[in-house]
């Protein structure tokens, strides 16, 4: 099992589906975890998790929470989960009757989010010389979304843009940015109102499609976001890794 005793993590997004499993991954692994997240969910949360209410579509307070987790341990963070994202409740439809809102929304809440995270935690992570950031995309992030909601394709491939961009520039400082690109999983609300919009022959095809010939985990999500934090993969920068099951 992997060991992050003494190291401090933060995930955003951290109270529900992808981001719980990854917080209590490393909580169990013996890091000091710092989430956040916009909903009230710490119940059950291992001892290792601290829980913060945090809008990241307020800059302001992403930076603030960062701030207040280095104030409290007394140094950078050694690993950022940049995991908060969505489809914000949207579903699809033609792209003539996409309100500029609706847009606006889904890329502050995927891409605004994660370079305001970035952002404020990479002064930190240069001073100590050290620091892994890992990014969560999609499969969105590397063809079509089946979500259909154009905003959400198209953040999801700028954060994979904003990921490569950073190894290069972060890199000579210790720094290492690498991003988990999930296919599907029933992970929360959202995830099953879109499982469920799909007949029982669509379902039965994207699962057809999938080598495995099943729908992965969360957990599976987080431990391939682990194998990213860990010096199992030291000399692995600026690379996308799909958790798909084999498509």
């Amino acid at each position: 099992m992997l060991d992050f005793t003494g190291k401090t993590v933060a995930v955003s997004g951290a109270a529900i589906g992808f981001g719980r499993a990854v917080a209590t991954r490393f909580a169990t692994a013996g890091a000091a975890v710092f989430g956040c997240d916009i909903l009230n969910a710490d119940d059950g949360l291992h001892d290792n998790i601290t829980l913060s209410k945090v809008d990241l579509l307020d800059r302001g307070a992403a930076a603030r929470w960062i701030s207040a987790i280095e104030e409290r341990t007394g140094r950078g963070i050694d690993v950022l989960v940049c995991n908060a994202g969505g489809v914000a409740g949207q579903a699809e439809k033609p792209l003539e009757d996409v309100a500029d809102e609706d847009w606006d929304r889904i890329i502050d809440i995927n891409l605004g989010a994660a370079f305001a995270l970035c952002r404020a935690a990479a002064p930190g992570m240069k001073r100590q010389g050290s620091g892994a950031i890992v990014t969560i995309t999609s499969g969105a992030a590397l063809q079509a979304s089946l979500t259909g909601v154009q905003a959400y394709c198209s953040a999801k491939h700028a954060v994979l843009g904003l990921t490569r961009q950073l190894a290069h520039e972060l890199g000579p400082h210790g720094i290492r940015v690498n991003s988990v690109a999930p296919g599907f999983v029933r992970t929360n609300a959202a995830t099953e109102r879109q499982w469920a919009s799909y007949s029982a022959d669509r379902q039965h095809e994207i699962v057809q499609n999938i080598a495995l010939k099943r729908l992965g985990t969360a957990d599976e999500i987080a431990k391939a976001v682990l194998f990213f934090a860990s010096d199992l993969s030291s000399f692995v920068n600026g690379q996308v890794l799909p958790v798909d099951g084999g498509k």
